[in-house]
């Protein structure tokens, strides 16, 4: 039986959307379920990776070094380095074994316990700091591309960005109340900071039970081709990219711009907060009460864009998103007011939810059926690859010619994915022109 009433959000979802693998109907509890991992794994990106432990390493574990914002950047990029390598491999096994959702909650606890790990990480502590944080944020990222993999099964062409949005809309919830434990826990006491990052893994644990306990794993076993072995398969899939994208030419050039305009993304993540601090002088209070805005800000553009992309079209929606952020970094690069930056964090917040929210549904629309491991790899690639990119040069431009300097750059990710989308159709089905030619 459907899931009775279900939440007022997914009311206007059908019990019965087609899975590209036609087993039985996808249910609102499973749509449920797979928003809830992105509730969860929220807490560690805003906590972790933006608001409460960027400000804290470079403060207190680098002793407030000129290059601690070098380093953070670095280790977030070697990260996704590292993903870039295991994400074959890790989809190739998913795809394999069918067994997606016991790797995305194996993913989901290791990064929890790394995060955990940081309350032993003091001043001084630096190569434990970047060991956890890199630790952690391997798993996060590859669970990253385990949850989406799951959006072409729950969605039709018709509903994904609307599914996506819910996630997405989900996180920023988790996000939120994430930040309000966090803002508790800090004020509680002094040198409390360190309880917030316990806080932190706690939560991934505990909210992503609904995603293991109402989730379906409704992909089929694959038989691995006889004498091929893990690491081969892996390897494969890399080749398998290289060889497939180039006959789905719109997906291969908007995955071009998406790295773009991602790398832009990912440095903001990273590096708002220690911006906030370092330019404008903000206390962890004021810092947690903006992120506060900008979630509930993320929240609304995350559903209202999902909405719009279902009416109006995928382009659209990214080109007001991408508008946006460079209007958000113009900005950030000139204001001189902490009430200035609460207005661009509302902003961002809208465009932030937006643009990720759009970005998935984009792929999934033009993803083939019964390839969602294999192309949400894909997607996984180029969003970690952006990382790659973003995060150390917005670190160490900021490190050498400073922060202001930094975004300024950094607008200039914006700039160039917007140019790309605008020269694309990025209609369901696009992606297969050349691969149908004879």
């Amino acid at each position: 039986m459907p899931w009775p009433g279900g939440p007022a959000w997914l009311r206007g979802v059908s019990d019965h959307t087609v899975s590209p693998f036609d087993p039985p109907p996808v249910r609102r509890r499973e749509i449920f379920g797979w928003s809830c991992f992105d509730f969860a794994n929220s807490a560690f990106t805003t906590i972790i990776i933006t608001v409460v432990y960027a400000v804290y390493f470079t403060g207190v574990v680098a002793r407030g070094e000129a290059q601690a914002a070098g380093w953070w950047g670095t280790v977030l990029g070697v990260s996704q380095i590292i993903v870039l390598l295991a994400a074959p491999l890790v989809g190739a096994l998913a795809d394999v074994t069918a067994r997606k959702k016991a790797f995305l909650m194996v993913t989901a606890a290791t990064c929890a316990l790394a995060t955990i790990g940081l309350y032993w990480a003091g001043p001084g502590d630096l190569w434990l700091a970047l060991g956890l944080v890199l630790v952690a944020n391997i798993a996060f990222s590859l669970g990253e591309n385990l949850c989406a993999a799951f959006l072409p099964e729950l969605s039709t062409p018709a509903t994904a960005g609307r599914i996506s949005s819910y996630g997405w809309s989900f996180g920023y919830l988790g996000g939120l109340l994430s930040l309000v434990l966090a803002l508790v826990i800090i004020r509680s006491g002094e040198g409390r900071v360190p309880w917030t990052f316990v806080m932190t893994g706690v939560f991934f644990l505990v909210a992503s039970l609904p995603t293991w306990l109402l989730l379906r794993e409704r992909a089929r076993p694959r038989p691995k081709p006889a004498g091929t072995g893990w690491l081969a398969l892996g390897g494969g899939q890399l080749a398998q990219m290289i060889r497939e994208l180039p006959k789905h030419r719109t997906l291969l050039i908007f995955f071009g711009a998406m790295t773009l305009f991602l790398a832009g993304l990912t440095a903001v993540v990273a590096f708002a907060a220690v911006y906030a601090t370092a330019v404008l002088g903000m206390t962890q209070g004021e810092i947690i009460g903006l992120f506060v805005v900008l979630q509930l800000a993320g929240v609304a553009g995350a559903y209202g864009f999902g909405v719009l992309q279902d009416r109006i079209g995928a382009k659209p929606a990214l080109v007001i998103s991408l508008v946006l952020w460079i209007v958000v970094c113009g900005w950030a690069a000139v204001c001189t007011t902490k009430t200035e930056f609460y207005l661009i964090g509302m902003i961002a917040g809208a465009a932030m939810g937006s643009l990720q929210s759009s970005g998935r549904a984009v792929v999934s629309s033009l993803t083939p059926p019964g390839r969602g491991g294999e192309f949400f790899g894909y997607w996984g690639f180029f969003g970690k690859l952006a990382a790659v990119i973003g995060q150390p040069v917005f670190g160490w431009v900021a490190a050498m010619a400073g922060f202001r300097t930094a975004i300024l750059v950094n607008a200039g990710f914006f700039l160039a994915g917007l140019l790309i989308v605008l020269g694309l159709s990025l209609k369901p089905g696009a992606a297969d022109d050349r691969a149908k030619r004879p």
